[in-house]
């Protein structure tokens, strides 16, 4: 199906929704936290004599169309009192609710509880959600709330390490998973180098982490996309919570522009350990902290209108002694409109605006570094309501890149460096999709689209000429790879374009109910990824550089199948989700031995197209109700990474065979538990373990000048020891807060309980004192105990 075509589909859905039998009427509306005013996204609204029901969208929207007559809705979402609620349909009909917590008694309807047991029905696969009370309940590290380490329970999550960057979603690298915030993209999402990630629990609504079955509105990343909305703010009352802890504190404070219209949010956070020190007179022009902003305008225009504009601001500092200085970070801004065309019709239109910089102020040698990549994106997504049992999302955005490698400049005068600009880079990057959820029976649910993107590698630069096109030569003597010179040059003036790329990407996913409380769903998706990460670590560090797909360096494809067993037991108290997937990269980067990739003019010279494949089984029992709730997961997983030769005279990578990737981990087990005492207390729990992560160790030793230098072989051959840690946590709740406006909590934790050194790297040396090789464990954390206060008002 050619592009023309598709757009040709897209202006008959505009108007598709006119050609269904008018002895069925359209119930619509928003669903609403009845506290806040705040839209809640993912409510279910069941009507259960009939067996069908919706769930509101990313704006809390939902629509809805029933026979003629009287139904009955139940209404639940997480965290919130169920509702049940008699309607009258005769006409077309807008109803928005309001939902209470479950700290607040309901008067006008029936309570009928509330579940977070599985979606049988759905084909949704291969996603979690988890909810912020959920994760505030989770002890963590230094007592920090942490959305991103929350998502390494789940099954077939990972990372590399403590205090490392990022996380690996079944066998893929960090750079493989696409994490928006407020639909804006997010290329670091860790401070303090992985200690602590970005996002600020006060002001997150909702998250959703996509492993596999990904609908067709997301693309640009071949492993995973998370996806996190911030809250709106309050348009009924002024309010502030926060919290302070040993090492950072935060504050959230929201409130109405104009009563029930309008309303705003504006929350900071920051770390102070580095204050500390500056107690010492040898650390004290030392520094390691990070500091991060989050703000949100809302305004309702009139019902069929919406505006919204949010922005988020974060920045890491490194500092040893002034001598050298790393700033990094991210900032987004979207200014977004909601508008319902009809009760069966509603879009959202996006200018999104996403920065990422990373810079090196490097006084010993007398230059800073600036760098990083910006993005401006616009996108038009429609989610059409079609009947009951179809429902369409559509629509078109085009990201526009412009990537700065690396700008030198000398600190001084005195300064021995000399002003110099590495080539930028711009690309563009459009796609338009479409995406079909059909109830084709009572048992049988599909979801199925495609996805169809492009992309485009500009000017301005100067591109590199090789003979043969092959920036890379392989000495057949020395069996090893080496860097190819170059013929020549080439200038492409702005805008003018180097390379070209197009790629439908389906997408399918398909649920069978066995019965009411079981059932088995399968999908598959396609995923290109145009933008690559330079980086030979196993985790992201802010000097990694990305670069766009070129003439040499080809986007990743992925290809991923899944299928999977679900179901509840006892009416939801407990669930059971079983899945397996396999998963396949082509053009995997690779990168020879001895590559330099920092401040590299001519990166295609040291970097090799591999592939990558991974493949699993994952398990995850829930406990949803009671006292007692959490989950238990476990994956058993393989990943690994192939770079043949290109010819037969080649030897490719680890002699061309498949060898375990740096996000290979057999074993991953995960227990979470929360337990509510009383109205005082309650208390959480955490334990991780993973196999461990390889590596490669030296499997000899030559001396040179009098020198023992460590020889390596194969890649990743061996592994660092098992990790594993438990965390606990006791949270206090005062009685005095009941009937006060001020309320407040203390928060006991301890991570690593039984003091586990787990090893974040091993070194090879050799004694200064003896001469001997020796091993060097290095471990960052040991026993951590951690307590603060958090308060609202």
């Amino acid at each position: 199906m050619n592009p023309k075509k598709i757009i040709s589909l897209f202006i008959i859905i505009l108007f598709s929704s006119t050609a269904f039998s008018q002895d069925k009427f359209t119930l619509s509306g928003t669903i609403m936290d009845a506290n806040t005013n705040e839209t809640l996204i993912g409510v279910n609204i069941v009507i259960p004599e009939l067996k069908i029901g919706v769930t509101t969208n990313e704006y809390g929207f939902y629509s809805i169309t029933l026979p003629q007559g009287t139904h009955v809705l139940q209404i639940s979402s997480l965290g919130y009192q169920t509702i049940q609620e008699s309607i009258n349909l005769i006409k077309n009909n807008k109803k928005n609710f309001s939902l209470s917590n479950n700290e607040t008694a309901l008067k006008e309807v029936v309570i009928t509880g509330s579940s977070s047991k599985t979606d049988i029905k759905r084909p949704e696969m291969s996603v979690n959600k988890l909810s912020i009370s959920t994760i505030k309940k989770m002890p963590v590290v230094l007592g920090e709330v942490d959305v991103i380490k929350s998502l390494l329970l789940l099954p077939g999550v990972t990372n590399a390490g403590e205090g490392a960057s990022g996380f690996n979603v079944r066998g893929g690298g960090a750079d493989q998973n696409l994490i928006l915030l407020d639909e804006a993209t997010i290329f670091n999402s860790s401070h303090v180098f992985g200690f602590f990630s970005v996002f600020n629990p006060d002001a997150i609504k909702d998250l959703k982490l996509y492993k596999g079955g990904i609908p067709a509105r997301y693309g640009g990343r071949a492993s995973s996309v998370l996806d996190i909305y911030q809250k709106d703010g309050s348009s009924k009352g002024f309010h502030v919570n926060g919290g302070i802890g040993l090492i950072s504190s935060r504050i959230l404070a929201e409130g109405p522009l104009v009563k029930d219209k309008g309303s705003f949010l504006i929350g900071g956070r920051s770390s102070y350990a580095h204050l500390f020190l500056k107690l010492s007179e040898k650390q004290k022009d030392n520094a390691a902290y990070f500091y991060d902003l989050n703000t949100k305008l809302s305004y309702k225009l009139n019902p069929n209108n919406n505006l919204y504009l949010s922005g988020y601001f974060g920045r890491d500092v490194f500092a040893l002694n002034k001598s050298f200085v790393n700033i990094y970070g991210n900032s987004t801004l979207n200014l977004r409109w909601n508008h319902l065309f009809s009760d069966k019709l509603f879009s959202n239109l996006s200018l999104i605006y996403s920065d990422y910089y990373y810079g090196l102020d490097l006084d010993f040698v007398g230059f800073k570094w600036d760098s990083g990549i910006k993005n401006y994106n616009i996108k038009y997504d429609f989610k059409n309501y079609i009947s009951d049992k179809f429902k369409l999302n559509y629509g078109v955005n085009g990201i526009y890149y412009k990537f700065n490698p690396g700008t030198i400049k000398p600190t001084d005068d005195n300064s021995g460096i000399n002003f110099d600009q590495l080539d930028k880079k711009y690309a563009f990057e459009p796609a338009l999709y479409i995406n079909a959820d059909h109830d084709l029976s009572d048992k049988i649910a599909i979801s199925y689209g495609i996805r169809y993107s492009l992309f485009y590698r500009l000017g301005q630069s100067t591109v590199n000429i090789y003979e043969n096109n092959s920036p890379v030569t392989f000495n057949s003597d020395l069996k090893i790879y080496e860097k190819a010179t170059p013929i020549g040059t080439e200038f492409y003036k702005k805008n003018k374009t180097i390379q070209s790329y197009d790629n439908f990407e389906p997408r399918f996913s398909l649920s069978y109910q066995l019965s009411e409380n079981q059932s088995i769903k399968t999908s598959y998706n396609r995923m290109v990824q145009y933008l690559q990460l330079i980086s030979n670590t196993s985790s992201p560090t802010p000097l990694d550089i990305w670069t766009p797909s070129d003439n040499f360096i080809k986007p990743q494809i992925a290809d991923q199948v899944a299928l999977g067993y679900f179901r509840n037991f006892k009416d939801g108290d407990y669930s059971l989700e079983v899945e397996t997937y396999y998963k396949k990269v082509k053009n995997r980067l690779d990168y020879i031995d001895g590559a330099n990739l920092i401040a590299n003019r001519a990166i295609e010279q040291v970097i090799l197209n591999g592939q990558l494949r991974s493949y699993g089984l994952e398990l995850m029992f829930k406990k949803n109700e009671g006292k007692l709730n959490g989950w238990i997961s476990y994956t058993l997983s393989k990943s690994e990474q192939q770079t043949p030769g290109r010819t037969n005279l080649e030897s490719g990578i680890n002699n061309g065979a498949w060898y375990s990737s740096a996000y290979d981990k057999l074993h991953n087990i995960a227990i979470t538990a929360a337990y509510n005492l009383n109205e005082k207390w309650s208390f959480g729990g955490n334990f991780a373990m993973q196999s461990g992560q390889p590596v490669t160790y030296p499997d000899g030793r030559y001396e040179y000048l009098g020198i023992t230098v460590p020889s390596y072989g194969l890649r990743n051959e061996n592994r660092l020891p098992t990790y594993h840690h438990l965390d606990l946590s006791a949270t206090l709740t005062p009685k005095k807060n009941l009937g006060r406006n001020w309320k407040g909590e203390w928060v006991f934790s301890v991570y690593n309980v039984y003091n586990r050194k787990n090893a974040a790297s091993i070194n090879f040396r050799q004694n200064a004192d003896t001469g001997n090789n020796e091993a060097v464990k290095t471990s960052i954390f040991g026993i951590v105990p951690a307590v603060s206060y958090n308060f609202k008002f």
